[in-house]
C-alpha cells in the first residue's frame, strides 16, 4: 500500500478515497467531523475525526509500563516525546488482537496530549455529508455507547459500508483510561 503525506501532515493510503458533500451534522455534545480516518478493529470499521490524527506509523513493540491496564501496551519515544500506546482492540474487547504487517499505530493529538492507538489496519480518509451520517443506536445501560457519535454510511459503487463514528477524544480522555489529568476535563 502506498502512503502519501497530505497537507495536514497526515500519512494516509492513496487507494480507495471516497467523497461526499462536506456538510456537517450535529450531535448533542458537539459537531460531527467533516472528514474521518477509517480503520479496522477486528471485523468492524470505525471512523475518527481526521483533525485528531497527527500521523500513522507501523507498529513497534512499546516499552512496557508496570501495573498499567491490559489495553495500555506501554510507551514509545516519538522524536523526543514519550507517547503512551493504547491497543484499541483490547480496550474495545475485540475477539482477537494479533500483530501483523498491517497493524498500525494512529498517533493522535487529544487535548494537547499525544497518544498512540493500535488498530488492525487503516483504510482511507472519507468526507462524510450530513445525509450519510445516522444517529447512534440506542443501547441499554449495560452497553457503554457513550463513545459512539453515529454511524457513517459510505457507498462505493454497489457496495455500502458502515462506519462506527467514534468520539476518540472522549474515549481517550475517559477516567478509566487514566491518560488525562482530572484538571484537563
Amino acid at each position: 500500500m502506498t502512503m502519501v503525506i497530505e497537507e495536514r501532515g497526515v500519512i494516509a493510503p492513496t487507494a480507495a478515497r471516497t467523497t461526499a458533500s462536506p456538510t456537517t451534522a450535529t450531535r448533542a455534545v458537539g459537531v460531527m467531523p467533516n472528514e474521518v480516518l477509517s480503520f479496522r478493529l477486528g471485523r468492524e470499521e470505525y471512523g475518527i475525526d481526521i483533525l485528531r490524527v497527527q500521523e500513522i506509523r507501523s507498529y513497534e513493540a512499546p516499552t512496557r509500563i508496570a501495573n498499567a491496564p491490559h489495553f495500555i501496551k506501554g510507551v514509545v519515544n516519538l522524536r523526543g516525546v514519550i507517547v503512551p500506546i493504547v491497543d484499541l482492540r483490547l480496550k474495545l474487547a475485540c475477539e482477537t488482537a494479533e500483530y501483523t504487517d498491517f497493524t498500525v499505530v494512529i498517533v493522535l493529538n487529544v487535548r494537547g496530549r499525544v497518544i498512540g492507538a493500535v488498530v488492525d489496519s487503516v483504510s482511507d480518509v472519507l468526507a462524510l455529508g450530513a445525509d450519510s451520517i445516522k444517529p447512534a443506536p440506542q443501547m441499554n445501560a449495560s452497553v457503554d455507547a457513550g463513545y459512539i457519535m453515529g454511524m457513517g454510511c459510505v457507498k462505493s459503487g454497489d457496495v455500502e459500508r458502515m462506519l462506527i463514528l467514534t468520539d476518540i477524544e472522549a474515549l481517550m480522555s475517559s477516567a478509566e483510561m487514566g491518560l488525562m489529568d482530572a484538571a484537563m476535563h
